[in-house]
């Protein structure tokens, strides 16, 4: 990818693009909140000491998430990041996941991300390609493990009360297919890296064939042999270079979940944390077909549905308080990035694109 499309890509990522997401995030939720508001939901929720507390433990379950990712990017990139640019990667990258639908997710933008900060564009493509493996294949271990521990019946039904049948029919159906999709292209990823990097690098001269990109396509053959020659240095890495990634892997992805779970703690006694540690893993599942920006709207309404039975409140408000929760775990855990983004991205694409761009004149 030539310097000029990596500027084109990147402008991309102004400031303005998080108003979409923002919006339509915060206007869904408050609308099922106020349908739902009442003086019961309000009485359900109250702020002390305890919540405070469990709150500021939901924050660091976010930094534990993010350093998790930081400490994978330095062991996918043999340490030639420092923990400073890896903050920067992985902070770009959570921004454009969450200004991006689930479909898309920042993979495209962390190539040029990682290409930016030193890595070559061969290997940045592997070292992202690698992270999404071991991203999609923790859901597809976790998801058959928890199904047989919690039991299907307990995942996918909730009492009825503003819910519904048919609802639930749908999370069944939507929960199916998100997982299918992750398992697909987990064997596909893995078969390019592992197996057959050279697929991988025919796919990408062939799609640089098409009229419009024609013009790349020698760039597209350099990075195509960069890809073969990082994926065979990856296959050639040691169990525990495996190891380490799968650990923080998992330390990243268990954090995140676990920021619900200590979001309930801060308001409810809650009895049963796997459940809900699972329902939140399926729902991620169904956010991969979800078509707004960082499943904006839909994850809020998933999590506000699909929980409120284990919210130890009357039935009659458990929908309007579980939303109230879904909107605080937005603000904990995807705002921050938005707002993180809006600091960095102007930052940095002055100094790797418009100052390069002055030095090379």
């Amino acid at each position: 990818m030539p310097h000029d499309s990596q500027y084109t890509l990147i402008s991309k990522l102004r400031p303005r693009k998080i108003i979409l997401p923002v919006i339509l995030g915060l206007a869904i939720v408050a609308w099922f909140i106020i349908k739902d508001l009442n003086a019961g939901v309000m009485k359900e929720i109250s702020f002390t000491w305890n919540s405070s507390i469990w709150l500021i433990v939901a924050f660091l379950f976010v930094a534990l998430r993010i350093f998790g990712y930081m400490a994978r990017i330095r062991i996918l990139t043999d340490n030639d990041l420092t923990w400073g640019q890896s903050f920067r990667v992985i902070m770009l990258w959570e921004f454009t996941s969450a200004i991006t639908p689930s479909t898309v997710g920042g993979t495209g933008f962390a190539v040029v991300f990682l290409h930016k900060e030193g890595i070559n564009l061969g290997r940045s493509t592997s070292v992202v390609l690698a992270t999404s493996f071991l991203d999609e294949l923790y859901f597809v271990v976790m998801f058959p493990v928890l199904l047989i521990i919690v039991g299907g019946k307990t995942i996918f039904i909730t009492s009825l009360h503003g819910t519904g049948i048919a609802f639930l029919n749908n999370l069944v159906i939507i929960a199916i297919a998100g997982y299918l999709i992750i398992l697909a292209w987990v064997l596909l990823v893995g078969y390019g890296l592992f197996l057959n990097p050279k697929a991988i690098k025919n796919l990408i001269i062939n799609f640089f064939r098409l009229p419009f990109i024609r013009r790349w396509k020698e760039q597209a053959i350099r990075a195509g042999n960069d890809i073969v020659e990082s994926s065979n240095d990856l296959k050639k890495k040691s169990f525990s270079f495996w190891m380490n990634a799968i650990v923080t892997t998992f330390i990243s992805w268990t954090s995140r979940y676990l920021v619900v779970n200590a979001i309930l703690v801060a308001f409810f006694k809650i009895n049963d944390h796997l459940l809900i540690f699972t329902r939140q893993l399926v729902m991620w599942i169904m956010m991969i077909v979800s078509p707004t920006p960082g499943g904006s709207g839909f994850a809020e309404l998933i999590l506000g549905r699909y929980l409120s039975d284990l919210i130890p409140v009357d039935q009659a408000t458990a929908g309007g308080v579980a939303l109230a929760m879904a909107l605080i775990w937005r603000i904990i855990s995807y705002y921050p990035f938005l707002l993180a983004g809006v600091l960095i991205i102007p930052g940095w694409i002055e100094q790797k694109f418009v100052r390069a761009i002055t030095k090379k004149n």
